[in-house]
């Protein structure tokens, strides 16, 4: 499977955040993932459309917005409006999943699934034919900087797992204290899109991610 980075700016420089975006693309980066909190379903709040509607005349990266709000079908249309490509919703956070996934491929875009750490992967089965991508939370969401749960390694496995035994060939993406270091315990595990934030935007951005994308381009 193609393998994906997705470098988070929660993690970025908002001071120039344009010019740290254009180096995430200019070193390979395919995707800019646009973590949204509401203070609801997790007790930090992030940024919103005014960002998001930025960042999609910046780059023509895919934009990854991982919706980390209580029922994310309120906000949904405006965040595809605004250049969202690939919507991503928590299992714990919606009332009627199958129906918030529909309602965002009516609107155009990529639906994604996530589970926080605590919650078994297994709860992912009734959705595996309906939803492009699974996020598997790696940290507690709502704070970047985190140390990796090493736990999350099997919950990788489980879900690779789980597809194959279906034939599909779905995107596994992580998020959550991701670097060079441990990338390729969460490959080897059956991830394929990796989201990373410190260990992109923290020194040199353009060498950050090219070093990433080495990693990635081995294991494809």
């Amino acid at each position: 499977m193609k393998k994906i980075l997705a470098p988070s700016i929660l993690s970025a420089d908002f001071k120039i955040l344009g010019e740290q975006i254009r180096e995430t693309e200019k070193g390979g980066a395919q995707y800019i993932h646009f973590d949204i909190m509401d203070g609801m379903f997790v007790p930090s709040i992030s940024f919103g459309m005014p960002v998001l509607s930025s960042i999609k005349n910046l780059t023509g990266q895919t934009i990854d917005a991982h919706l980390m709000v209580t029922e994310p079908v309120r906000l949904m249309e405006d965040f595809v409006k605004c250049g969202a490509d690939i919507l991503t919703v928590h299992y714990e956070a919606c009332t009627d999943l199958k129906a918030d996934i529909d309602c965002i491929h009516s609107l155009g875009a990529k639906a994604g699934v996530s589970v926080k750490p605590e919650t078994p992967v297994d709860v992912l089965e009734p959705y595996l034919d309906q939803a492009d991508m699974f996020l598997v939370m790696c940290v507690v969401p709502g704070f970047g900087g985190q140390t990796f749960l090493p736990g999350s390694i099997e919950k990788i496995r489980q879900l690779r797992a789980m597809l194959d035994a279906r034939g599909m060939e779905k995107d596994i993406e992580v998020d959550g204290g991701i670097h060079h270091s441990n990338v390729t315990q969460v490959l080897d595990a059956g991830a394929n899109v990796i989201v990373a934030g410190s260990a992109v935007y923290h020194g040199s951005v353009r060498d950050n991610t090219e070093r990433f994308m080495e990693i990635l381009k081995d294991y494809e």
